[in-house]
């Protein structure tokens, strides 16, 4: 049909400019200090409409097209890092993993998952996430997997909950 674009030409767009509010918002966390971990989980908050409005493939693409944006022009690259290796790509395995029957085993997958990008950042990309990090906190590597494990079910509870509003307010059928 001339004139109207494929279903995959419209998923690909909207990766696309979910690609670049995710890269606006990243780059907004690099000139925050303080905000850096919230701006750049905010971030994170593009690929799961991408996934929402067009499927795991556009949150993927949205997913990767920030992160390799991030890493190649944001001055901060701890921030392109953190959504390269988690706040980015979380939505994308959230979808995954809550497709899974077993609740035990969903939760699994899901402390894996964060426990896996935390040792990356932690041990990999330590210096330049925290490279002021006081030496009580090296030495008690224990309490920042705790502390992470803790935060993370806050983070992945309020998402879900997050999740299930936007889904509710564009259910067909409900009223504008």
């Amino acid at each position: 049909m001339a004139g109207r674009a494929s279903d995959s030409t419209r998923r690909t767009a909207l990766g696309g400019v979910l690609a670049a509010g995710s890269l606006a918002v990243m780059w907004l966390a690099c000139f925050f200090p303080t905000g850096k971990l919230g701006l750049t989980a905010a971030a994170g908050l593009f690929p799961i409409g991408a996934v929402i409005a067009a499927g795991r493939a556009a949150g993927l693409l949205c997913w990767a097209a920030a992160s390799v944006l991030g890493l190649l022009l944001l001055p901060d690259k701890g921030v392109a890092l953190m959504y390269l290796c988690f706040l980015g790509l979380y939505p994308t395995v959230k979808s995954r993993m809550e497709n899974v029957k077993s609740r035990v085993v969903e939760w699994v997958g899901k402390f894996a998952f964060l426990n896996l990008a935390l040792s990356i950042c932690w041990f990999v990309f330590r210096s330049l996430f925290l490279p002021a990090l006081p030496q009580w906190i090296g030495e008690k590597t224990w309490l920042v997997y705790l502390v992470g494990n803790v935060v993370f079910l806050i983070y992945d509870i309020g998402l879900s909950r997050l999740i299930g509003a936007v889904m509710v307010r564009l259910r067909p059928g409900r009223g504008r």
